[in-house]
């Protein structure tokens, strides 16, 4: 299964984002490297996330990036 890099900007609400799909890549280490580059090129005020996403299809990558996802529950022995 291949790498997908996304660039996420931000969108009018939390339950829509605006996604693009920038590269396809078959090993991980090439899709950090790619991602650290663009995160480099960033401003200090631009609000652009990069995400790396394992999936079968860009389909199903696009479907793993907008699923909500609840905030995991911290333990008391975790803080």
């Amino acid at each position: 299964m291949p790498y997908f890099v996304y660039e996420i900007k931000p969108a009018v609400s939390e339950l829509v984002k605006n996604l693009e799909m920038l590269k396809e890549f078959e090993a991980y280490k090439e899709a950090k490297n790619f991602v650290k580059e663009q995160r480099s090129k960033l401003s200090a005020e631009d609000k652009t996330v990069y995400k790396i996403i394992f999936a079968d299809n860009a389909l199903q990558a696009e479907e793993q990036l907008m699923e909500k996802r609840e905030a995991p529950i911290i333990q008391e022995w975790e803080k």
